[in-house]
């Protein structure tokens, strides 16, 4: 399942760096082994989506959070694509 998770994002992050999104957000969550830690069974993991700035992804997160908010063991995160894309042309706290 991760390969096809990965090619697919690579494809969604390539098509919207070409379309001019630059501050790509990426909310995917699953079910982590320590409720303490982030260490995420990879058998879980659920991609919530892509998204062009990080006022629409942290709503996509607070959604999908809210829907698990009674289990422990279940996290969503929000990643930074445009700082792993182009990590040299961002400033540090960027």
């Amino acid at each position: 399942m991760l390969p096809q998770l990965n090619n697919a994002l690579e494809r969604q992050a390539h098509a919207a760096t070409v379309s001019g999104m630059s501050k790509l957000h990426l909310v995917f969550g699953g079910r982590v082994k320590d409720p303490r830690v982030l260490e995420f069974d990879p058998g879980t993991i659920q991609t919530v989506g892509i998204f062009p700035d990080y006022k629409s992804a942290e709503k996509a997160w607070r959604s999908a959070a809210q829907r698990t908010v009674d289990d422990a063991e279940m996290r969503f995160v929000v990643v930074h694509l445009h700082k792993l894309l182009e990590p040299d042309t961002l400033k540090p706290d960027a």
